[in-house]
């Protein structure tokens, strides 16, 4: 007989491992990740539902998964049950990713297919039971560039219906229904009707940002928004409060949920401030910085400083990065992550930055933007600047042991021409 009242919680887009030239930014996001697990384990819940990127990428630094991976089998190991789908960045066609593995451990089970075989015109959504609650949970995983909303058109969930229980459906993909204004012109998603119908909770994630709202037939339909965030404007909207970062905890009493935000990411510590040097000489930005970087430093606080503005002499080296980076360790900062991509320059010259190999490849990246709008619009302005990006990180996989050349190498095409949007190559 299922219990009249059981807790579980749910989490998105912890993208452990991201942040990678930044680390003491990627170990504060693991650390907000390892709290969010404790509280699972805290507030002695069934079991944990995690909807998509929980890697930033399919297999990040091993250093980053252990740490995560032990406090997984923490909760398996003490009857807790842990149900994930793959996200758009925990999945790669024709490649094993860490999910993949920690899955055949039996650390957490797979409430989705990683990518569905539509057989004709209609695939059959799976589903299991979690026999201590009585709850039955399907889902549909994430797919980059969107392709999964082909899998929410052609689902047959009828079967997953006529089960009796409370039932979850967990998936990664923006709802057009409830998207942030600011991101309604960027963004296509699926639509609230594209969703199964008859569910109790939906637990969706790929949007950073938290939002709630009722599914297709009624049901709360719940985004927790990202536990730390990939982005300065996911770091901002969780400072500001438009946003949560961290784990929902739902208490289930008598079929209904009610929800509790728990916030696991050191918000007093993230520190997002603009530095606007238009118009200032070059010992007047150096100036700004500095006193912008000493205004916000404090111990064990992370800044991160966007400076904008047109340099009078074009340079970056005005700006006094080091004396900025010096002025936060004088007052017992963290870190600083610097963000210049808003700086402009009436100079034609492209400078080396200063201030390290970090912001030397954000200038190589957008300068590769800027002279491809014409010959190669797929890698020009703001989108483009994100697929290189993307693609560096790809071509930059190692071979793995034991892996052939030829599969190496097809690998590595297979995932440039997916992240550029282009057709895979008919196999040879």
């Amino acid at each position: 007989m299922p219990p009249a009242s059981f807790v579980f919680a749910h989490l998105a887009d912890a993208h452990v491992g991201a942040w990678s030239r930044d680390p003491m930014v990627r170990r504060a996001l693991r650390e907000s990740v390892l709290r969010a697990l404790a509280v699972v384990e805290e507030r002695d819940c069934a079991f944990l539902l995690i909807s998509g990127d929980l890697f930033h990428t399919p297999v990040p630094e091993p250093a980053e998964v252990a740490p995560v991976a032990a406090a997984l089998r923490r909760l398996t190991e003490a009857g807790r049950r842990i149900y994930v789908i793959y996200g758009s960045h925990d999945y790669v066609a024709h490649r094993t990713s860490w999910l993949d593995v920690l899955a055949e451990t039996g650390i957490f089970l797979r409430a989705a297919p990683a990518a569905v075989r539509v057989e004709g015109d209609r695939w059959s959504l799976p589903f299991t039971r979690d026999v201590a609650t009585g709850s039955v949970i399907a889902g549909i995983s994430g797919r980059s560039h969107g392709l999964d909303r082909s899998y929410f058109a052609a689902v047959d969930s009828e079967s997953f219906r006529a089960e009796p229980g409370f039932k979850i459906f967990q998936f990664h993909a923006a709802v057009d229904e409830y998207l942030p204004s600011g991101l309604r012109e960027h963004l296509h998603g699926i639509s609230r009707d594209d969703l199964p119908g008859g569910c109790d909770y939906y637990a969706g994630g790929h949007i950073h940002y938290t939002y709630t709202g009722t599914g297709p037939e009624g049901g709360l339909l719940v985004n927790p928004g990202a536990v730390f965030g990939t982005s300065l404007t996911d770091l901002e909207n969780g400072s500001a409060g438009r946003t949560h970062q961290g784990v929902v905890i739902v208490t289930v009493t008598d079929g209904r949920p009610a929800l509790e935000f728990v916030e696991t990411a050191p918000r007093e510590a993230l520190r997002v401030f603009d530095v606007d040097v238009s118009g200032k000489t070059s010992e007047e930005a150096r100036g700004a910085v500095t006193e912008a970087i000493s205004a916000h430093a404090g111990p064990g606080a992370l800044l991160f400083p966007r400076v904008h503005g047109t340099l009078s002499d074009g340079r970056v080296g005005t700006l006094g990065l080091a004396e900025g980076r010096a002025a936060a360790d004088a007052k017992g900062a963290e870190g600083i992550h610097w963000d210049l991509t808003d700086v402009a320059r009436t100079s034609a010259e492209l400078p080396a930055p200063v201030g390290g190999e970090g912001l030397l490849e954000e200038e190589a990246v957008r300068a590769l933007a800027l002279a491809a709008v014409e010959g190669a619009p797929r890698l020009g302005g703001p989108t483009g600047e994100a697929r290189i990006r993307d693609l560096l990180r790809e071509l930059g996989t190692p071979v793995g042991e034991g892996e052939a050349r030829a599969d190496y190498q097809a690998a590595r095409v297979s995932a440039a021409l997916r992240l550029l949007g282009l057709p895979a190559r008919p196999p040879e």
